[in-house]
């Protein structure tokens, strides 16, 4: 079963309860979420988007994953 925006901001909330997260997406299967966190800082690009993978506790392993894709950005508040 496809996952809802809301859904998907709620995994993420648990790993990153202070950031801003916009979830985006209709179709339940291509989503678009924007992450900003503290946490992020002095991290590389991959390793933001390691940890907001890693946040979403394998939904999008493999062909049977609940998200099948994500478009991600990830940024370190100003």
């Amino acid at each position: 079963m496809p996952m809802t925006a809301h859904e998907i901001e709620d995994l993420l909330r648990e790993t990153f309860p202070d950031a801003q997260i916009v979830v985006e997406g209709n179709d339940g299967v291509h989503m678009a979420a924007m992450v900003t966190d503290e946490s992020f800082r002095g991290k590389n690009r991959v390793q933001q988007q390691r940890a907001v993978y890693a946040a979403l506790k394998g939904k999008m392993d493999g062909s049977a994953g609940e998200l099948h894709a994500l478009a991600l950005t990830t940024k370190v508040p100003e």
